[in-house]
């Protein structure tokens, strides 16, 4: 199946299990969407062709774009505000940047205060042009976070009516755990790519599918790096892919994407493009499995050496 065919696809929807939160199986990742250039009718057509695709699930934060993508997806969709119904939007909080849109910013930190999560709520739904978001996620562990504190401020959003479920990102297993025992989190979002295989190896896949949490994938294709890294391991975890796609007769990016959805913790990758080819490409991975031998392949190819 071609690419260039990307309304064919249909991406089907994925249950995180823990609180009836859906999520498309792939969703799209906005954070370099400053950089993609593109006109509100452009960033507008970008989203209707995702959801056309089935990826329903829009990823975003406060800090990115220099605190500037989530108002140009809002622009965007306020030229059809009813697509709002058809989507769900995620966003993270906890990050100061230093940065002109925020000029009391003397120093980068996190901040996970029950005031600075509160007030980058409203700030997002100020720009995204909504009433409530569908996930927020805290976006870096925080040496000076308080688990109660933060807990206590999801309740009283979600009483609110101004997030409907929550989550965490670049946590470890414990972190994880320590959080999700004072309010039920809905994923951690981490990276994870043939080139970064950690989440695999030191429990945070593991603690994830114990619980019935899927994961988030960010930088499943290692930020591009799988297609011009050229030192020893980029090299052989490339010819690893390839030899994978030419036997499926498959994109190579769908086979990445396809190696990580194969994972028993149900994971859900990011897209990070703005290119509606790269976009199908990756909703193609959930038409197909690899073998097991397959798989192996490429994950011996990640590590270097055999299993055993």
């Amino acid at each position: 199946m071609s690419s260039a065919q990307p309304h064919s696809l249909s991406c089907p929807a994925s249950l995180t299990r823990r609180d009836g939160l859906t999520l498309s199986r792939i969703v799209a990742g906005m954070w370099r969407m400053q950089e993609w250039q593109l006109t509100p009718q452009q960033r507008l057509r970008l989203i209707e062709q995702c959801l056309e695709l089935g990826v329903s699930s829009f990823d975003h934060a406060d800090i990115y774009g220099d605190y500037g993508v989530e108002a140009l997806f809002g622009e965007a969709l306020a030229l059809q505000p009813g697509l709002r119904q058809r989507m769900q939007l995620v966003s993270k909080c906890g990050i100061r940047l230093v940065n002109a849109a925020r000029p009391a910013h003397t120093i980068q930190h996190y901040d996970t205060s029950a005031s600075h999560i509160n007030a980058s709520v409203e700030q997002s739904l100020r720009n995204l042009g909504t009433d409530h978001l569908d996930l927020l996620l805290i976006h870096r562990p925080d040496p000076l976070m308080d688990f109660d504190v933060i807990a206590d401020t999801f309740q009283a959003l979600r009483q609110a009516g101004k997030v409907r479920h929550f989550g965490v990102s670049n946590f470890s297993r414990h972190q994880f755990e320590c959080l999700n025992r004072r309010i039920a989190l809905s994923t951690n979002q981490v990276e994870f790519s043939p080139l970064h295989v950690d989440p695999m190896f030191d429990s945070t896949f593991d603690g994830l599918q114990d619980l019935g949490v899927a994961p988030m994938i960010w930088s499943p294709l290692a930020g591009g790096r799988l297609f011009s890294n050229n030192d020893a391991a980029g090299q052989r975890v490339r010819a690893a892919i390839e030899q994978v796609a030419a036997e499926l007769q498959q994109p190579f990016a769908s086979v990445v994407f396809a190696w990580i959805l194969q994972l028993p913790s149900r994971p859900i990758p990011l897209t990070g493009t703005g290119r509606i080819s790269a976009i199908a490409e990756a909703v193609q991975a959930t038409q197909f499995s690899l073998s097991r031998s397959q798989w192996f392949t490429i994950l011996r190819a990640a590590r270097g050496h055999e299993v055993a």
